[in-house]
């Protein structure tokens, strides 16, 4: 588990820039729908040649499902559906980033967590760093009340199943974990995809690409790493990981999409990884 942050960092930062190359050839709700069968396609037969133990009791299920709604269903969706509606990305990013601070304040309610002075130093330079970055890379635009709401529901959406996960979740297979949140996901997320859009997917090399590394990558492994980390650990602490999440889509945008990265956003970056080190440090 040593090097599963810097994994987890690497892939979840990397989806932003996979996920705007697959926006450009299809709708929002039908590319998260596309992403989530095929997701459940590749499980389906995987689960069926490794036949992992499964849930054993029914509130085990349940667990998993409601985990999948908050977090496959509707943190997806709501983020995406901010997109559809106009919402820039730097302001989505803002809003989202306020996540580990929400957990961090619910953490001692729900997880029975202490949490040090030093860590909510931490957890403010994180906050701060990640700000910085986000309005040094772009403009900072409420298009309107609606999209708004939407991205705030999908914080509370990740909000709300990160400190679930902590509280309810228990060790289960991957396979069979990722099989039943997927499905669950899939049949939140397509009946949005049937009624507000058109369904008009574009097969170009850059769709299946990026299709393919948000399956593998950021579905399958980063959630996996994600809600191992935070059953192992304690939940505040993994949260603070997010605020390295909008300098590390940054950075990844400029390496592969040659986009700009000004001198503040490296600024931002560094203030960011001071405050997500003392927030995740181990005291003795």
């Amino acid at each position: 588990m040593r090097f599963a942050p810097f994994l987890f960092l690497l892939l979840w930062s990397s989806g932003f820039t996979a996920l705007k190359l697959g926006l450009a050839d299809a709708e929002p709700f039908t590319f998260l729908a596309l992403r989530y069968l095929c997701a459940v396609a590749l499980l389906v037969p995987l689960t069926l040649i490794v036949r992992p133990r499964w849930p054993t009791t029914q509130m085990q299920f349940v667990h998993l499902a409601v985990i999948g709604v908050l977090v496959q269903a509707f943190y997806f969706s709501m983020t995406y559906l901010s997109i559809r509606l106009g919402l820039g990305a730097g302001t989505i990013a803002l809003v989202t980033s306020l996540q580990p601070i929400l957990v961090t304040l619910a953490a001692p309610a729900v997880a029975g967590e202490r949490v040090e002075a030093s860590r909510w130093l931490g957890l403010l330079l994180g906050l701060g760093g990640a700000m910085v970055t986000i309005v040094a890379k772009s403009d900072v635009e409420v298009t309107s009340s609606l999209a708004l709401g939407a991205a705030v529901l999908a914080l509370l959406a990740l909000t709300g199943g990160t400190l679930y996960e902590k509280r309810f979740g228990t060790a289960q297979h991957p396979l069979a974990s990722n099989l039943v949140q997927y499905a669950v996901g899939l049949i939140v997320v397509a009946p949005f995809a049937l009624s507000l859009e058109t369904l008009q997917i574009n097969w170009t090399p850059q769709l299946i690409g990026s299709l393919a590394y948000l399956v593998i990558c950021n579905s399958l492994v980063a959630m996996t790493l994600l809600f191992a980390m935070i059953r192992a650990g304690q939940v505040s602490r993994v949260s603070s990981l997010f605020f390295l999440v909008p300098p590390g889509a940054a950075l990844v945008a400029w390496i592969v999409l040659g986009e700009h990265m000004p001198p503040l956003a490296w600024g931002g970056f560094a203030l960011a990884a001071v405050g997500v080190y003392l927030a995740t440090r181990q005291r003795a």
